[in-house]
């Protein structure tokens, strides 16, 4: 992304984010910025959190290079839709867990319903469940995909959002 782009992106993060916490920081990434210190409003907008081994993993914060809930939900929207692109009328759902890293319910939650706003079935565990949790629920309830909010050994400013095939 080029630095317009960045600029552009930023101001639309600015007019649209509702959650307090990301709206203080793109506050101070503003403020900082336009006080010629553009060092996290770049590293926060310069790309899209992309997926690696399994899923997206990434700093917590925001911006389109951070884990929060607007990367969750975009990075549901892109499952669901190839989750319905290839379901050929099977009815579609997904299993869910969530561990006990900062934001890890909030995710786990949004991405249900997101899930759910596209008429997928999301089977989300009611407390803390460890990653082969999740892979035995795909299995016992038959489902087409499983999502885990874990960011597994990185660093605790860290999560992820991984994705399990049936």
């Amino acid at each position: 992304m080029n630095a317009r782009d960045m600029h552009a992106e930023m101001a639309r993060w600015i007019e649209n984010v509702t959650e307090p916490d990301l709206a203080a920081e793109l506050s101070r990434m503003k403020e900082a910025a336009e006080t010629g210190d553009e060092s996290a409003f770049t590293d926060a907008f310069f790309q899209d959190l992309s997926f690696g081994t399994a899923g997206l993993r990434g700093t917590l914060g925001a911006g389109t290079n951070r884990m929060n809930v607007y990367t969750v939900r975009k990075a549901t929207q892109g499952l669901a839709n190839y989750l319905l692109k290839h379901a050929n009328g099977k009815p579609q759902s997904v299993a869910i867990a969530h561990d006990s890293r900062i934001n890890s319910r909030l995710f786990a939650v949004r991405t249900a319903c997101v899930l759910a706003a596209n008429g997928i079935t999301a089977y989300l565990y009611p407390r803390l469940e460890p990653t082969p949790a999740l892979s035995w629920a795909v299995r016992a309830l038959e489902c087409d995909a499983g999502v885990c909010i874990t960011a597994s050994h990185n660093p605790p400013e860290y999560n992820g959002y991984k994705v399990y095939w049936e």
